[in-house]
């Protein structure tokens, strides 16, 4: 394993960080795997990634990046990696689907589509997760000692 992946620092706020994003992150995964949340599941899920010209493996990695990484995060286990899978997704949710709709959600019903604001706090959650690590009581820093 590459030396700086699972170094980190007794951060609370790499903590808080870490949790906050897989509180945020889970559910949409488990909609995708699981149907819950009023998701569709795994197969459907996938349908529609094809349907929409998203090759299936890329479909897959955002499905594992989704519901795997967050369960990463909630442990402090591979927090990079699963930062970095998290980071790739909003990017691509950014740039796929909500960029024509401009920077704000929907807040009043009165937009065509969702803004990526909510895609831009978390990419910019796990970007600080990337460079720092899985901070206070993680497992990367039990497995680093």
């Amino acid at each position: 394993m590459p030396a700086g992946l699972l170094q980190t620092d007794g951060s609370l706020a790499l903590f808080v960080l870490r949790l906050t994003l897989a509180v945020v992150i889970f559910p949409h995964g488990a909609q995708k795997v699981l149907g819950w949340f009023g998701g569709h599941g795994f197969k459907a899920t996938m349908a529609y990634f094809t349907k929409s010209g998203i090759p299936a493996v890329v479909g897959l990695l955002v499905i594992m990046a989704e519901f795997l990484g967050p369960l990463g995060l909630a442990v402090g286990l591979l927090t990079r990696l699963a930062a970095v899978g998290v980071a790739a997704v909003m990017l691509g949710a950014i740039f796929m689907v909500h960029k024509q709709h401009g920077f704000f959600m929907n807040w009043f019903g009165t937009q065509q589509g969702e803004g990526f604001e909510y895609h831009l706090l978390a990419l910019g959650i796990s970007i600080a997760l990337v460079i720092g690590g899985g901070g206070a009581w993680s497992v990367d820093a039990l497995i680093a000692r």
